[in-house]
């Protein structure tokens, strides 16, 4: 019985995954690339982005693939239910040894009576014919237990992989949106350094003609000269860690690494509305396709108990053929069977004892997983939403701490535009707000990355993911 589908079933995936940038390790972080490289850069918003993941992963082919090879393995199944048919047929020029099969001059002697005259005919040891042969087999089982239970795990198998295939598509939207919201944040940790290095740079400059009018101490524009410096090295690396993440974005959607893109969403910012524990609870129970997975592997698995516990049962088999014959000259001529084969299995209690144990204990893991699996949504559901509820709060914090800032600074402007601090008081006002909004930054990064855990917590991050982030 081909019972190999059952390897497939493990392809469901998890709901967290380690995160590792490459393909041999993690498939959705590659891709099938279909697009030539093109001078023009590519705009790509969040849904073209999620739309090219969803189209050419390679995480999510594999698992299309599985799905693929696990219908296969299906019609192996339904074959048994299902009438063989086959013809064949030969001819071919035949020499045949009288001596070698017995049939010498004695023997031929005793069969004188049969013959005209009773003289035996003048036989030679070695006769040669042209035999034509053709045969028509058809057979079928009409019962067999096992094989019935066997259809039926492999139907729910198929649905396993359904599931599996709908888990690995939350995958994708997960990993590609998520890497989107990075390039985003990049994008704007490299806007806020350039703004940065411009207002250093014109600190610099205003530093040197103050020193050299008499009027600032060298030690003055020292620091606006070691603050710009170090500005421009804050740019380098945030423009290499931008580079760097476009590229892990394109492998993941299928976009050739050397083509050059650009985002066109910014970051979305939004309130997501409050859900109870118990709302979240049923809506993932619903809607969660590893949770359906599992519920069918269940079925799958008692399915294979009950064709294990029916092999003591008989099988039932029709089987017929025509064949006709034709021997050199002589006319065809032709022969047919039908005939019903029952066939009862007398001993062999201590394999199919084994077998219902094994399958017994199968069925007895993939429930106790099944079980904690509901304890495990429960937990994902109320982490996911402590994090979204916290990070939240420090999205509210940073923009308040990048107001203030904000505000120290130009208070500090205005004091050393009138004499009253030198610079050091305004580089340390300057470094201070670079602080804050990098932090508001990756504060929304954050927020907008634990929504997207807890829609997919919910098992609804295809579906809504935009209305989890909001515009």
């Amino acid at each position: 019985m081909p019972l190999i589908f059952l390897l497939v079933l493990a392809g469901g995936g998890a709901i967290a995954r380690a995160q590792n940038p490459t393909s041999a390790t993690n498939p959705y972080y590659g891709s099938v690339t279909v697009e030539p490289v093109t001078g023009t850069p590519l705009k790509l918003s969040l849904d073209d982005a999620v739309h090219r993941g969803l189209t050419n992963n390679l995480g999510l082919k594999e698992a299309e693939n599985a799905e693929k090879s696990l219908h296969g393995e299906k019609n192996e199944v339904e074959q048994v239910f299902l009438p063989t048919i086959t013809f064949g047929g030969d001819t071919g020029y035949y020499m045949h040894d009288l001596a070698a099969l017995g049939f010498n001059n004695r023997t031929i002697k005793e069969f004188s009576s049969v013959f005209p005259g009773g003289k035996t005919p003048n036989i030679s040891p070695v006769v040669r014919d042209t035999l034509t042969d053709g045969k028509l087999q058809f057979t079928q089982v009409l019962f067999s237990a096992p094989a019935i239970a066997a259809f039926k795990a492999a139907a729910a198998a198929e649905h396993s992989s359904y599931y599996a295939r709908m888990t690995a598509r939350g995958e994708v939207v997960q990993q590609v949106a998520t890497a989107y919201l990075r390039a985003i944040a990049d994008a704007s940790e490299v806007e806020n350094n350039q703004a940065l290095l411009a207002q250093d740079r014109v600190q610099e400059e205003h530093e040197h003609e103050a020193h050299v009018a008499g009027t600032a101490a060298n030690l003055d524009e020292l620091r606006a000269k070691v603050q710009l410096q170090t500005q421009q090295q804050a740019l380098l690396a945030a423009q290499n860690q931008q580079a760097k993440d476009l590229i892990l974005l394109k492998r993941e959607i299928g976009v050739d690494p050397a083509q050059e893109i650009t985002l066109t969403d910014k970051a979305p910012y939004s309130d997501l509305a409050a859900q109870t524990p118990e709302e979240l609870r049923a809506l993932a129970y619903k809607s969660r396709q590893d949770y359906q997975n599992l519920q069918n592997q269940v079925v799958v698995y008692k399915a294979l108990h009950s064709s294990a516990r029916a092999e003591r049962l008989p099988t039932l088999t029709f089987y017929s053929y025509y064949q006709t014959s034709t021997v050199t000259t002589v006319n065809t001529h032709g022969n047919f069977i039908a005939m019903g084969q029952l066939t009862f299995p007398i001993f062999r209690e201590a394999q199919v004892r084994g077998d219902e144990r094994v399958s017994q204990a199968n069925v007895e893991n993939i429930t106790a997983e099944l079980d904690e699996l509901r304890s495990h949504i429960d937990e994902q559901l109320r982490a996911a939403t402590l994090d979204v509820n916290a990070n939240a709060r420090l999205v509210e914090v940073a923009k308040s701490n990048v107001d203030l800032a904000t505000r120290a600074l130009s208070d500090e402007t205005d004091r050393v535009n009138a004499g009253v601090d030198d610079n050091l008081p305004l580089v340390t006002a300057q470094a201070t707000l670079a602080s804050a909004q990098a932090n508001l930054v990756e504060s929304l990064y954050q927020y907008n990355v634990s929504k997207l855990a807890l829609a997919r917590s919910a098992g609804v991050l295809e579906q809504q993911y935009r209305a989890y982030l909001g515009e």
